[in-house]
């Protein structure tokens, strides 16, 4: 197949490409900041919201695949001014699209939200729910195939945001991790490759087409469960030295501790993903297996600088 990603060149788009070029045609449309060349790939180099540079997607793509769609109108935009013919949009959501409240598990049908939040994270939210309903209304007007992912907490190799990262970090360097007292609320990770075969099962779907889809681990994870994962994952020399220094949230926060993961109850909003395993046949790492690559993969990042303090 013919894709085109735009995005692509950071953490989940990055992984996807790296799959996908094993045995599809890739085009990618970023600003340039990550080359892509090395997995040869096509690049087009400019921003998405330039309609010149999306003109310059002249060859006819069997799907778009779109990593970084954020406010309302990147869609719409995107659909007009791609030259080359569209055989399917995939956009890449976010769990964070449903409705907040309440203890229910979100299916697929339940309710995105429609209020606006203050804050980086509200404006987030508020253009992915925009985002889903703009792919559904401009791609069916235009009868093109759509699917929506929205994947839970990413976790993995490449990611350098600080989540996973950050403590794996802390315990090559520091050798110390937090220990919160009061963290009582739950989440859930998606390993990076998981998601990324999610996308290229979507590809040519018809049982795909205009439906959306929720990623995430089986089961729940909380900051007690992922703190063990990672020291199981950890290097025997590091697990035995290393200190757990108990902590409040709130005073994690006073000090600049990260906190990434929802660590209240109120927090807490878990996603089934039992019609991703049904209609796409994702099979979801275990934690622990996810986990322990991801450390192995920052060790080799984190332990040249951590190798001088021991």
């Amino acid at each position: 197949m013919n894709l085109l990603v735009i995005g692509g060149s950071y953490f989940y788009g990055r992984v996807f490409v790296m799959e996908a070029v094993k045995e599809h045609t890739v085009t990618v449309l970023n600003r340039g900041t990550y080359s892509m060349k090395e997995f040869g790939v096509k690049e087009i180099r400019g921003d998405r919201h330039d309609a010149d540079v999306l003109a310059q997607c002249r060859e006819n793509y069997d799907a778009v695949i779109d990593f970084c769609a954020y406010a309302a109108g990147d869609v719409e935009l995107a659909v007009q001014k791609i030259t080359g013919q569209i055989g399917q949009y995939v956009l890449i959501s976010t769990v964070d699209a449903y409705e907040r409240g309440g203890d229910a598990v979100r299916t697929e049908e339940y309710a995105l939200e429609h209020r606006l939040f203050p804050g980086e994270a509200g404006a987030y939210i508020a253009g992915k729910v925009a985002l889903e309903g703009e792919l559904a209304r401009i791609c069916d007007k235009r009868h093109i195939p759509w699917t929506v992912l929205r994947p839970a907490i990413l976790y993995g190799p490449y990611n350098y945001a600080p989540r996973e990262s950050v403590y794996i970090q802390m315990m090559l360097q520091s050798r110390a991790l937090p220990a919160f007292v009061d963290a009582d609320g739950r989440f859930q990770f998606v390993y990076v490759k998981d998601a990324a075969q999610a996308v290229l099962r979507t590809l040519g779907n018809t049982q795909a087409y205009r439906q959306a889809y929720n990623l995430c681990q089986d089961g729940s994870t909380d900051y007690a469960l992922f703190f063990k994962t990672l020291k199981e994952a950890a290097d025997p020399e590091v697990r035995e030295g290393l200190q757990e220094i108990p902590i409040t949230v709130d005073d994690a926060m006073t000090r600049q501790v990260p906190v990434p993961f929802p660590a209240k109850k109120e927090e807490t909003q878990l996603c089934s993903n039992e019609k991703s395993k049904r209609e796409l046949g994702i099979s979801y790492t275990h934690l622990a297996e996810g986990m322990g690559r991801t450390y192995r993969a920052f060790k080799h990042v984190y332990q040249p600088a951590a190798e001088h303090l021991t």
